[in-house]
């Protein structure tokens, strides 16, 4: 079973700022001939990496509520400038929009079972994701998501 990793997306207020950031960082890379993937840097390296590439991937926490994933590709571990040590998240640069699932504000990141990981949109049905993500959201509150 995949674990995934929960992270709070800081500086996005919506899944729009989200996807806008993922593709300008993929189309930065094609110009400079690399492959399109996005990563984001963290300090704390996890632990339990064979999971996490097993399946796993990042979901992230928009405005208080979990609202998409990228799925990992790869973790790198390296030492940056000031000679700390740093995680290397390598992510596809397709962003899945999921459920929304409330969570509170956290420091970092927190390992995500798959069993709590909401599902994705595309996943609960026709019509669902034609809602508005306001109406979604109130609905997946409600428990009627």
């Amino acid at each position: 079973m995949a674990l995934h990793i929960i992270k709070l997306c800081v500086g996005a207020d919506s899944l729009e700022d989200l996807r806008e950031w993922v593709s300008e960082r993929a189309m930065s890379a094609i110009a400079a001939g690399l492959e399109p993937h996005t990563t984001h840097t963290t300090r704390m390296v996890p632990k339990r990496v064979d999971e996490l590439l097993d399946g796993g991937s990042l979901y992230w926490v928009i405005k208080g509520q979990v609202q998409a994933r990228q799925k990992l590709l790869g973790i790198e571990t390296f030492t940056d400038v000031d000679g700390i040590h740093r995680c290397r998240l390598i992510l596809d640069p397709s962003v899945i929009e999921t459920a929304s699932q409330p969570r509170r504000a956290f420091q970092g990141w927190r390992y995500l079972p798959q069993e709590d990981a909401p599902r994705d949109l595309d996943s609960l049905g026709s019509g669902v994701n034609e809602l508005p993500a306001d109406l979604r959201r109130e609905l997946s509150e409600l428990g009627l998501l």
